[in-house]
């Protein structure tokens, strides 16, 4: 499996018992199922599928994982802090102006008032509020992606549309 074909679900962030379960602290907004047959993890910028032989969801934002390979705390130190994918194609289809983030790299960039801005290079989510950065074709720009500023997102054609605050361009 390749990177550009999966979606990054979370960090393996701690041991939870000494016969190699783990916890794995999610970095998406909700999880529609925990029934994962496999979970992708990088190893030396490698993919490598684990199978699931029990998962359960612990506390809000962690999954506690026993893969069927990692019977031990020596075998699950050698995934502590590693980073879990999991297939593009198993996220559910999203329908309206509703997207994920993976899917706007590329778009083209409309302002209502300014006309065509440049294409959208990357998603900042690491941040209090997401920020999308388009390249300009003399710079890179960052606008949040906020709601009132959404006006429109054509799939079909590739098209993002915002209402932006004035000067926010500029910066």
């Amino acid at each position: 499996m390749k990177k550009q074909d999966c979606y990054y679900l979370g960090k393996i962030v701690s041991k939870f018992s000494f016969k190699g379960e783990i916890l794995l602290k999610l970095d998406v907004d909700e999880v529609n199922s925990i029934d994962f047959k496999s979970i992708f993890i990088e190893l030396d910028n490698t993919l490598v599928p684990h199978i699931v032989n029990k998962i359960s969801l612990h506390k809000s934002s962690l999954l506690r994982i026993k893969f069927e390979n990692i019977d031990s705390e020596k075998r699950a130190n050698e995934i502590l802090k590693k980073k879990a994918f999991l297939p593009l194609k198993d996220l559910p289809k999203l329908q309206g102006n509703k997207f994920y983030y993976h899917e706007i790299i590329g778009f083209k960039v409309f302002d209502k008032k300014t006309g065509e801005i440049g294409k959208v290079v990357e998603i900042n989510d690491q941040t209090s509020q997401t920020i999308i950065i388009i390249n300009t074709g003399d710079k890179k720009i960052m606008v949040p992606l906020v709601d009132e500023f959404l006006i429109d997102l054509n799939k079909k054609n590739k098209i993002i549309t915002f209402n932006l605050p004035e000067g926010l361009i500029d910066l």
